[in-house]
C-alpha cells in the first residue's frame, strides 16, 4: 500500500526553528501562559498566539496540527509521544514546519504540576517555572521527526493487517446497520427528496466548504453537522438544520443556534452527550448505534430520504482512520456498503458542479445592456425620432391620445 509523504515547506516566517540542543547553539526559549487540555480539539479553541500548549495527544494527527499552528501557537509539549512510529501519522511534521516548538514529555505529571494560565518558560526541552525546572523532555526536530516517519512507514504493513483484522471481527456485530434496524427519530427537519450537506471536522473541511458555497447557494441541501463541523458550517455564514454527535466539540453557540440536536449514544444507551445538553436546557434526541457519529448522520439522511448525501471532511481512507485511532473501520465500511449509490465526496462536487450566474451578476449585467441601450438612444440622430414615432403610434392605439 503506498503511503503519501508530506511535502516538507518552510518554516513559518519569523517562528525560531524547533531543534534540538545537540550542536552547541543556544537553545530556543518560548514563554508564555500554559495552557492545558487532554483533548486538542477542545484545547484548540482555548489558544492565542503566545500561549504554550500542553497536550496528551499520542500520535499526533493531521487535523490536531493543523488546527495548533492556525491558532498562532509557536510551542506545544505534549505528555504522550507525539509519533509513536505505529504509522506515518503527519501531525508532528506539520508543527515543525509551521514553525512550533515540539517537545515529547510522556508520563511528565505536568497536569498535576502546572495550573492553566500560568506563566511558563520551555527552553529547549525542559520545561521551567519561576527559573525552576519542573520537567525535562526531548525537543523533535524536523530530522527527528522525519526519521519517526520512516519507521512509520516501514510498519505500515502492521498497522494495515491489525486495521483489517479488527473491521471483519466487528462486521458481525454492527450488521445492523446494513439491515437497517436502527430506531432513528422522527425530525422535524425535512430530508425528503432534497440533497444533503454532511459535514465533519475533519482533513481540508474548511476549503471544501468554501469550495461548495456556489453549490450550497443553489441547490439548498440540508445541512448536517457532526459535532465539531457546526462550528465550521457557522464560519460560512450559514446554519446547520440538524447536529448529530457526542456534542463534546460543538460550541455552546453552536448548539443553541435553533437547529435540532441528535446525541449519539452506545449501544447501551449511555450518552455522554445528554449530560452537556441537559446543563444547558436544550432539546434533543437520542440514537442509540455502533456506529461512529459520522456514520449516524449519514444513515439518517439516507433513511429520511435525501436524494444524495455529500461528505465534507469524511474519513475515507487509512491514514484518517489511524490519525482517528479507529481500530476498524467496521461500521463505515457497511454504512457506505447501504449508502453508496447516493453518497459522494466534497471535492467530486465541487470539481463536477457548474454553478449558475445567480441573480446578482445576471441583474448587473441587465442594467448594463439597459443604460448601453439608453445612451446609443440618446446620442443616435436617427433613432431618437424613430422612437418618437413608435410611442406616438402606441399612445393613439391606446386611446391615450
Amino acid at each position: 500500500m503506498a503511503v503519501p509523504r508530506i511535502t516538507r515547506r518552510a518554516p513559518r516566517a519569523g517562528a525560531r526553528s524547533p531543534s534540538a540542543n545537540g550542536s552547541g547553539a543556544a537553545s530556543p526559549t518560548f514563554t508564555g501562559r500554559a495552557r492545558l487540555g487532554k483533548r486538542t480539539k477542545r484545547l484548540v479553541k482555548r489558544l492565542g498566539p503566545g500561549d504554550i500548549a500542553v497536550i496528551d495527544h499520542e500520535d499526533i494527527d493531521r487535523v490536531s496540527a493543523e488546527d495548533l499552528v492556525a491558532r498562532g501557537v509557536r510551542c506545544v509539549v505534549n505528555v504522550a509521544r507525539s509519533s509513536t512510529g505505529r504509522y506515518p501519522n503527519a501531525g508532528p511534521l506539520i508543527l515543525a514546519e509551521g514553525g512550533v516548538h515540539l517537545v515529547d514529555m510522556p508520563g511528565a505529571p505536568l497536569f498535576d504540576l502546572l495550573r492553566d494560565g500560568e506563566e511558563i518558560t520551555v527552553r529547549g526541552g525542559d520545561v521551567l517555572r519561576g527559573g525552576e525546572r519542573v520537567a525535562r523532555g526531548e525537543a523533535l526536530d524536523i530530522e527527528a521527526i522525519e526519521r519517526a516517519q520512516e519507521a512509520g512507514r516501514r510498519r505500515i504493513g502492521d498497522a494495515l493487517a491489525a486495521f483489517a483484522e479488527n473491521t471483519i471481527e466487528h462486521m458481525r456485530e454492527e450488521r445492523e446497520l446494513l439491515v437497517g434496524r436502527l430506531d432513528l427519530p422522527e425530525l422535524d427537519t425535512s430530508f425528503r427528496d432534497r440533497p444533503a450537506l454532511i459535514v465533519v471536522r475533519g482533513v481540508d473541511h474548511q476549503k471544501d466548504l468554501r469550495a461548495l458555497r456556489p453549490y450550497v447557494r443553489d441547490m439548498k441541501p440540508v445541512l448536517v453537522a457532526v459535532d465539531g463541523g457546526a462550528e465550521a458550517i457557522i464560519e460560512q455564514g450559514w446554519k446547520p438544520d440538524v447536529i448529530v454527535g457526542d456534542m463534546d466539540s460543538a460550541s455552546d453557540a453552536a448548539l443553541r443556534c435553533g437547529c435540532e440536536l441528535v446525541v449519539h449514544a452506545y449501544p447501551d444507551g449511555r450518552a455522554p452527550g445528554r449530560e452537556r445538553l441537559d446543563r444547558l436546557g436544550l432539546r434533543y434526541k437520542v440514537v442509540p448505534a455502533p456506529a461512529t457519529s459520522e456514520d449516524v448522520a449519514m444513515l439518517i439522511a439516507a433513511e429520511k430520504g435525501a436524494s444524495l448525501i455529500v461528505a465534507v471532511g469524511s474519513h475515507f481512507n487509512l491514514m484518517e482512520f489511524l490519525d482517528k485511532s479507529r481500530k476498524g473501520m467496521s461500521s463505515t465500511f457497511l454504512t457506505r456498503l447501504r449508502i453508496g449509490e447516493i453518497l459522494v465526496d466534497a471535492k467530486g462536487v465541487s470539481r463536477l458542479y457548474r454553478p449558475s450566474a445567480g441573480r446578482g451578476p445576471i441583474l448587473v449585467v441587465t442594467l448594463a445592456a439597459l443604460a448601453t441601450l439608453i445612451v446609443v438612444v440618446a446620442t443616435s440622430p436617427s433613432l431618437g425620432p424613430l422612437l418618437d414615432l413608435l410611442w406616438l403610434k402606441i399612445k393613439i392605439l391606446l386611446g391615450l391620445d
